[in-house]
Order: C-alpha cells, then sequence, then structure tokens
C-alpha cells in the first residue's frame, strides 16, 4: 500500500519536524587500495568515474526530544567489524549520541576502497588508514553542519517500482553441476518495491529526496579500474538536478538476492544507464505524489453523463513522533573454523581466488568469536508514520517483503549494511543448495526468519 488509506481520503506517510542536510566529497585518491572481486588482475584503482559522497541528514522533534541522524555513505563494506566498531566508537563521543539514535548506511558500490585500517601487506594499502581517519573527520563535519542547518520541514513518502533489480541466483546451466551461480535469473520475479522521500520546507520547496531501492551495485566489476559509485552516481546527479540541487540519499535495500541483469563490465556508461533508470523512477514517483502537506479526499458526487466521484485536496495531519532503538537478535552459527585455523589456510594459500575468499572469512571469523551464535545488532526507527530498519547484514528481499505485508500501512523502509557488514541472511530453503550466500554466510538455517520475527516485535513496540 502506497499510502494511509481510508474508505474517502488518501495521505503520504509523513513526519513533521526540524530536519537538516549535508554532504562532504570522500572520494579517495587514485593509487588506492580498491579491489573487491576475487577475479580482479589489478589492485590499485587508476582512475576516477565519478566522486564518492557521504550525506548526513538530522531529525528533530518541533519540540525538545530525541533526534536521530541518518548517514548515507558511498562505499562497500567494512572489511572488519572490530574496524567499524572503533569509527562507530569515536563518531559517538563527537557528535553525542547514543548508538541508537545513529544509522550509519552504506551504498554497497564495489567500486570504492574497502573500509579498512591500513595495511602495508596490501598494494596502496598504507593509503586505507588515512582514506578511514579522513571518513571520520567528514563525517563529524558533515553531521554537525546538517544540525546548523536544521529547520521546520515536512517528510513524505510515496511508493513507486523500477525494473532495474533483478534476482540473481541462477542454477548453473552446466548439467554436471548443481550449484547456484551468482547472476541473472530469468524465470523468478523480483522486488521491484521504491520507496522515495520528499523533505519539503514551510513553503514548499524540495530539500531533499530519499530512496529506498534494493538493487546490488554490482554493475561494475573485476574490469573495472576505476573508482565509482556505480549506478548511485547518474541516479543521484539525475534526480539532483530535476530537483534544484537538493541532495538525494540513497538506502540500500534488502538486496542479498538482487541485482541488475545486465552486470559485471568494466564499462561504466553501463552504470551510468542504471542510475538513470532508477532515477527517472524516483522522478516518476514524486511527481505522483500529493502537493506537500496535502491529501486527497472524497469530497462529492457529481451527477453528469455518469456519476462523478470528486476528490480534492486538503491540508493532512502530521506526526511528530520520532523514536530510534538498537537491539538484538541472536542467531546460530555455522561449526565454522577458528579465526587462528582460517588465517592459517590463507597464509599458505597460493590462489589469489581463493585467497581472498579466505581473507574474508577469517575477518568475519575474528568479528562474531569462535562461539556458537552472535547477538547481531539491529536497529529499529520510527519516523512520523514511517518505519526504518536494518542491520549489517545482507539480507534477501524476503525480509521486506514479509516486513512490509505486516505493515501494510505504513512506509517500512529496509537497509542492509547499515552501522556495519558481517555476511547474507538468506531464506532456510537456500541452505539445501550450494549458493555463494549461504557458503558465504556465518549464520546457519533459519537466521533470517528469526531476524524478520524480531523485527517484528521491535516495530510493534514502537507502534
Amino acid at each position: 500500500m502506497d499510502s494511509i488509506q481510508q474508505t474517502s481520503r488518501v495521505r503520504h506517510p509523513s513526519f513533521r519536524g526540524r530536519i537538516g542536510t549535508a554532504r562532504a566529497d570522500i572520494t579517495p585518491p587514485v593509487g588506492i587500495y580498491a579491489r573487491n572481486w576475487g577475479a580482479a588482475e589489478h589492485d590499485l584503482a587508476e582512475s576516477i568515474h565519478r566522486p564518492l559522497t557521504l550525506t548526513a541528514l538530522t531529525l528533530q522533534p518541533e519540540e525538545d526530544g530525541e533526534s536521530l541522524v541518518l548517514i548515507n555513505a558511498d562505499a562497500g563494506w567494512w572489511r572488519s567489524l572490530p574496524v567499524f566498531q572503533q569509527f562507530q566508537t569515536r563518531l559517538l563521543e563527537r557528535i553525542q549520541l547514543p548508538a541508537s539514535a545513529v544509522v550509519f548506511a552504506l551504498t554497497h558500490t564495489h567500486s570504492a576502497p574497502p573500509l579498512t585500517e591500513g595495511d602495508s601487506s596490501l598494494p596502496g594499502g598504507e593509503a586505507l588508514g588515512d582514506y578511514l581517519k579522513n571518513l571520520l573527520e567528514a563525517t563529524v563535519a558533515v553531521v554537525r553542519a546538517a544540525r546548523a542547518d536544521a529547520r521546520p520541514a515536512l517528510l513524505q513518502w510515496h511508493i513507486g517500482h523500477c525494473s532495474l533489480a533483478a534476482v540473481r541466483d541462477l542454477p548453473d546451466p552446466d548439467p554436471d553441476s548443481d550449484r547456484i551461480l551468482c547472476g541473472f535469473n530469468p524465470d523468478l520475479e523480483a522486488d521491484t518495491t521504491l520507496w522515495v522521500g520528499r523533505v519539503t520546507d514551510d513553503a514548499g520547496a524540495v530539500r531533499a529526496v530519499l530512496a529506498n531501492y534494493a538493487c546490488h551495485p554490482t554493475t561494475l566489476a573485476w574490469e573495472n579500474r576505476a573508482i565509482s559509485p556505480d549506478y548511485v552516481g547518474a541516479l543521484r546527479e539525475l534526480v539532483e538536478s530535476a530537483c534544484g540541487g537538493a541532495p538525494l540519499l540513497f538506502l540500500q535495500g534488502a538486496s542479498g538476492d538482487l541485482a541488475p541483469r545486465y552486470q559485471y563490465v568494466g564499462d561504466t556508461s553501463v552504470a551510468d544507464r542504471h542510475g538513470r533508470q532508477l532515477g527517472f523512477a524516483v522522478l516518476q514517483t514524486l511527481q505522483d505524489m500529493s502537493p506537500p502537506g496535502n491529501e486527497l479526499y472524497y469530497d462529492r458526487a457529481v451527477e453528469s453523463g455518469a456519476p462523478l466521484a470528486v476528490w480534492r485536496y486538503r491540508e493532512a495531519a502530521t506526526t511528530g513522533t520520532l523514536r530510534g532503538s538498537r537491539q538484538t537478535v541472536d542467531l546460530p552459527l555455522k561449526n565454522w573454523p577458528t579465526a587462528a585455523q582460517l588465517e592459517q589456510q590463507r597464509s599458505t594459500c597460493e590462489d589469489r581466488v581463493l585467497e581472498e575468499r579466505l581473507r574474508r572469512k577469517r575477518n568475519i571469523r575474528r568479528a562474531i568469536g569462535d562461539g556458537n551464535t552472535y547477538a547481531l545488532p539491529f536497529w529499529a526507527w520510527r519516523i512520523g508514520d514511517a518505519l526504518l530498519v536494518g542491520s549489517m547484514a545482507e539480507s534477501y528481499s524476503a525480509l521486506q517483503l514479509v516486513l512490509r505485508r505486516r505493515f501494510p500501512d505504513r512506509a517500512v523502509l529496509c537497509l542492509n549494511l547499515v552501522n556495519g557488514s558481517i555476511g547474507y541472511l538468506p531464506p532456510a530453503t537456500r541452505y539445501d543448495q550450494n549458493i555463494y550466500q549461504v557458503w558465504q554466510t556465518p549464520f546457519d538455517r533459519g537466521s533470517l526468519e528469526e531476524t524478520i520475527d524480531a523485527m517484528t516485535r521491535a516495530i510493534e513496540a514502537l507502534l
């Protein structure tokens, strides 16, 4: 459902309060380590396709009360959870907010340097430490600037669709293979839901746009040697140009099983084409919205050649409710080797692709410990009539489909890669298959379903 509906009126989910925005350029230098693909034959970024940005949106009630900060960064993932935890601790100290009130959301481009400390064992790895330090300073500055920019504003949401995303779980066409490839499956239907938020000031001018859509930014892959936000760059350029320069925040949805049909290329023009496709869908959704602060209501019947139902616009009631929470859900872990054992395997591995896989697996094991369960943190916010939930995991789109069915009268925004990075959450049925998202994740069967139920309980508490 795209709005709060009754028999005789239709209005957009909304929040009225004080809202501020600010942005910084976080483009790294050419020559930094930026290898994110096992198949890549290069390690260093050689050029810049489009700049990477970091944008903050601050939300405050009109009167005194709880404030929330949403940070949106063109980045891929955190190389290890302890690195993010150190970053988060420093950030929260500097901006003086609790962990429940800050969401640091990544767009998940695969053409940016990993977020980690400096690593002299990697070509260009020394620059990673300076980049991380600069990222912290940029984040603090942007949050402070967004707070200073805060003014009375209205955030309204509307639903749209875009066919960019496709299911990327394809049974291997090789008849002798029993595995699932990570690529377009034309036989399955993707969740193409697009939630668009519009922030307007008291004069009706657009001050920011938010887009929550689930689709892996994997257009550019191992052949690409440029720093790039992938399709998010052209999306941002198109929407911001049409909205008078108002910043766009792209919130990556539950995209564990979703990606563009045509991907894994080195041609940056393909990423730009994908971005424009999503951008036009965002603009179409904005054009379909009621005027700021208005709702559509049934006015009267007029007798003509046919009995006509006349609908009109009028001022809509809004809410300033703002609540944020950080919670955890205990998830079962697979019987993986210890972190020390994985490091031993990695250090003696001579295969470039397998060594990269073992490095990532070792980092995950170090983050979650050598136990049998892990308390996965997740965030649940209420922003007026809208709900935002997210975790550091890469959930399959089933998460957003189920939550939106359970709360049909709300704008339910679902985010992956929030406040850290760790692993996939595939449906239980996928654990019977030979598929990347299952063997990559440390979480055992049933973890996605446990997470959905925990988020459901958190939302019910917020309401």
